[in-house]
């Protein structure tokens, strides 16, 4: 079965929206994936990134917020019969799959620091994930990674072998103190940015690695151009550019 969302409000279904896009947004304008006509919702008020199995929501810094389960969120991984409340609204989600990753990969954001001169020393490229891969040891005085985060097992399914299809990449960063810096791609999903600024998904999949828009006013560039709201596979040697940090994407030889 798909994974789908349920709208109903005061109890009353009102409608079913698969998710069937890797990006589906919640919000008041009609261009959004799931139209809510009230002023308590705002104009882009949240996002579900759906990849294989797994969904992650994601508030947009609404103005009244969003609950889940009961409890006011701003991020949340998405499980089997979770309800998310916007204003009078409730969307409750179904999906009966087994997930292929964990809520840690999505709530850990590696986050960037911009080549900005008074830059905090703590805001640095803060590798909060379990276990991922890193390379050039060379720099290891450059980076700080907070490996305090409780390791998480997120190694593929027997079931989902396709995906040593897919070359494991890398990331090298390009500018900046964390110049020369590189990281390996070797988990299904990565979460990186600024929080609040702006965060984007790597996700490994079958057939590439793609990057999807989370969270801020702009959209990540590749090769200069704009990602835009959907899913976009990026190509080996791809120039990145997120929150204010140049980034390589190619794959390990």
């Amino acid at each position: 079965m798909t994974a789908k969302l349920i709208l109903s409000m005061d109890g009353a279904v009102i409608k079913e929206y698969p998710l069937t896009k890797e990006r589906t947004t919640i919000g008041r304008k009609p261009h959004n994936d799931i139209a809510i006509d009230n002023l308590a919702v705002s104009s882009e008020h949240a996002a579900v990134i759906t990849i294989l199995n797994d969904s992650f929501f994601e508030d947009l810094g609404s103005t009244n917020g969003s609950v889940v389960n009961g409890a006011p969120t701003q991020k949340h991984f998405l499980q089997n019969n979770d309800v998310i409340e916007i204003g009078k609204y409730k969307l409750k989600y179904l999906n009966d799959q087994p997930t292929q990753t964990s809520s840690a990969d999505f709530e850990k954001t590696m986050v960037l620091r911009a080549p900005v001169k008074q830059a905090k020393p703590e805001d640095g490229f803060n590798q909060t994930q379990g276990n991922v891969g890193v390379a050039a040891a060379k720099h290891e005085s450059t980076t700080q990674f907070n490996a305090t985060a409780p390791k998480v097992d997120v190694a593929p399914a027997p079931a989902a072998a396709p995906a040593a299809q897919t070359p494991v990449a890398i990331i090298q960063i390009l500018n900046g103190p964390n110049l020369g810096r590189e990281l390996e791609l070797s988990k299904n999903l990565t979460t990186l940015g600024k929080p609040g600024v702006q965060v984007a998904v790597l996700a490994r999949r079958p057939h590439g690695y793609f990057i999807t828009h989370v969270e801020g006013a702009s959209f990540p560039l590749v090769n200069g151009a704009s990602v835009g709201e959907q899913p976009h596979q990026l190509n080996d040697h791809d120039i990145i550019e997120l929150a204010g940090v140049k980034m390589e994407f190619y794959f390990k030889t």
